[in-house]
């Protein structure tokens, strides 16, 4: 028992390792492309860095839960190569272990990755993104100032047109151009020396001072011109709060995803469903790729020119179901009985696996010499 309790432990360690390596690195570059898409929010609209960090930050579960089987599966795959080129495994199997023992710590930590992937699926990955939208619509919707360039032409909302020609950093506006024409029967130009938008408990306004208002009678075509010192533009009627909005299937939790409560179109219910089978599913695959990672490096003898064959057939295999499960997610969209199909792609090379490497046990037990079995065994 003590030599199983050791090796089981130095196997987990050496997984442990790539695993959280390859995890951090992939989440790292796919999150930093990710967060250049919203660099301009600090660049040119003055979002703070911290509020800029949190809001790309809020990404991340989304991105592990993605990645997390892809990663223990590229694990699997360097260090039980390792171990084979050294002759780790090969000692271990000459002292009696089997093939399935020599898989052990590896499902033992694809079990742990499964239980993570389900945590970040069922709870983080809704929350998070649920945060990361309501943020998005709050600062789109609510702070439009930071969505205004300095000399380029804005539009903040539909229908109105802004330039300006500073911005300071206290968020006065400075040289402000203005097109109204939300209402296509009274289109509205303003010019003022300076403005700002403010939060009222009336809604986002915009407050310009020192300027003129010039409309066109549409009946009669008169230009009409009205100095003020100081105007407030309402814009409370086209900003949305985050709450009378649809929510996203990343947003919702499963409860919501199998039994929604809002005003969901029918058309979108398999939508949901979709993705809360995908849910269920995608964690599974850390098992699922895992065994599949196993039956490709303990399938054969050990070959000191290395397992590059064996290797390749185990990574096709692999590429083929992650890229059938992505289909068969985007078929259950539109048809429900692609979910059967959900199931089975990671269900059935788990159980195939496992029977492989049970049958490779059978096929490779050693046979006593010819000249052993003609003497009964006698030496």
């Amino acid at each position: 028992m003590f030599q199983v309790n050791t090796y089981t432990r130095y196997l987990i360690r050496l997984l442990l390792g790539p695993t959280l390596f390859v995890t951090l690195s992939l989440t790292g570059i796919i999150w930093l492309a990710q967060s250049l898409r919203f660099i301009d929010l600090i660049v040119n609209k003055g979002l703070s860095i911290a509020t800029f960090l949190y809001f790309t930050l809020l990404m991340m579960p989304s991105l592990l839960g993605l990645i997390l089987p892809l990663s223990l599966f590229i694990a699997v795959l360097y260090s039980y190569n390792k171990l084979l080129v050294e002759s780790e495994l090969v000692v271990l199997e000459n002292v009696g272990l089997s093939k399935m023992q020599l898989a052990r710590p590896a499902l033992i930590v694809a079990a742990g990755v499964t239980l993570l992937g389900y945590l970040i699926s069922l709870w983080l990955l809704p929350a998070s993104y649920r945060e990361f939208k309501d943020m998005q619509s709050f600062i789109r919707n609510n702070y439009a100032s930071l969505l205004l360039q300095e000399e380029v032409f804005n539009t903040p909302i539909d229908g109105l047109t802004v330039y300006i020609r500073q911005k300071l950093q206290n968020g006065t506006l400075k040289g402000i151009f203005v097109h109204d024409g939300r209402d296509p029967e009274h289109r509205v130009t303003l010019m003022a020396e300076e403005g700002k938008l403010v939060q009222t408990p009336a809604g986002p306004r915009f407050i310009l001072s020192q300027g003129n208002q010039q409309a066109v009678d549409p009946d009669r075509g008169q230009l009409s011109l009205l100095h003020f010192d100081r105007y407030s533009l309402d814009l409370s009627i086209y900003a949305k709060a985050a709450t009378s909005r649809w929510r996203e299937p990343k947003e919702r939790y499963l409860t919501e995803l199998f039994f929604p409560q809002d005003d969901t179109p029918d058309n979108l219910l398999l939508k949901l469903r979709a993705e809360g089978h995908q849910r269920l599913t995608w964690p599974l695959y850390s098992m699922g790729l895992t065994l599949l990672a196993l039956a490709a490096l303990l399938s054969g003898q050990f070959n000191r020119r290395g397992q590059f064959k064996r290797i390749g057939v185990g990574n096709t295999i692999a590429i083929g179901v992650v890229g059938l499960g992505i289909s068969a997610t985007s078929i259950a969209a539109s048809n429900g009985f692609a979910v059967i199909l959900m199931y089975a792609n990671v269900l059935l090379p788990c159980w195939l696996s496992v029977r492989f490497l049970q049958r490779v046990q059978q096929w490779q037990i050693p046979q006593r010499p010819s000249f052993l079995r003609e003497s009964g065994g006698a030496a």
